[in-house]
């Protein structure tokens, strides 16, 4: 009799065990589009980045076990709210527009919003007055807040081209098919870096479409979930990691706001 319940009560530790190692499986989103040097994948397959680095970084101190699962930018909150993921951790700006449907933790960078286009283009161009815009085609990737300000503030004067991912949207700058690409600063670095024909044209003024850095989207009411992640960044920015992660990256140094506790 002893021996058996010592078996159902070891049994019984081992359930335990497993569901709380079950509940702490987090469901990591990511867009399957590439977004360097933020996420990416590798000629292996695998994904990189400095977001992977940063939410490996954040599940390690706060021992949860995290799973990457790739889901199409546009339809990545429906995917949180469906519970096909539990945390959307792939550039996504905390907006006022957002947070009425999700949560988010701490933010954990920002970017100045920036205006690229060709160093040839018409030097008379004044992106603080929409009608000097007049006939241009301006390239941003939909369900972002690059679509929505840009629409905002140049699309009564300008063409507003939409793309599934930031890539098609330069690729097509640099055919010549359309004129300007907005998008955060790091963002467009490596492209500029690779292009010398192409350059910053504007710095876009603080509005609050550009919303309040970028965070992870949760669903709402999870708060343990947010608060979990959020002190996961807060220890991974006080340790150093955040910035030994963003010295690999040289298009990042520099360039990221990061938090400040």
């Amino acid at each position: 009799m002893k021996k058996l319940i010592g078996g159902l009560v070891a049994g019984a530790v081992l359930a335990f065990s497993a569901v709380t190692a079950q509940a702490e499986t987090v469901k990591v989103g990511v867009a399957a589009e590439p977004y360097p040097p933020y996420s990416s994948k590798d000629a292996s397959g695998t994904w990189v980045g400095w977001e992977i680095d940063l939410y490996q970084a954040v599940c390690k101190v706060e021992g949860l076990d995290c799973k990457l699962v790739e889901v199409a930018w546009d339809g990545i909150i429906p995917a949180l709210q469906e519970k096909k993921i539990d945390v959307i951790w792939s550039s996504m700006t905390i907006t006022d527009k957002r947070k009425e449907v999700i949560d988010f933790t701490q933010f954990y960078y920002d970017s100045p919003t920036i205006i690229i286009g060709a160093k040839s283009d018409d030097a008379n161009i004044d992106f603080n007055n929409a009608d000097s815009v007049k006939g241009k085609i301006f390239g941003v990737q939909t369900a972002t807040i690059h679509a929505d300000y840009v629409q905002k503030y140049f699309g009564n004067a300008a063409e507003v081209k939409l793309y599934d991912t930031l890539d098609n949207a330069l690729a097509d700058l640099k055919a010549g098919r359309i004129d300007y690409v907005q998008e955060g600063r790091t963002s467009l670095t490596p492209f500029l870096q690779a292009n010398a024909d192409f350059a910053e044209k504007a710095l876009c003024p603080q509005d609050p479409l550009l919303g309040y850095g970028v965070g992870g989207g949760v669903r709402q009411g999870d708060t343990a979930l947010r608060d979990k992640l959020s002190a996961g960044i807060k220890k991974v920015v006080e340790s150093g990691e955040y910035d030994k992660i963003t010295a690999k990256y040289s298009e990042l140094e520099g360039q990221l706001v990061k938090p400040s506790f």
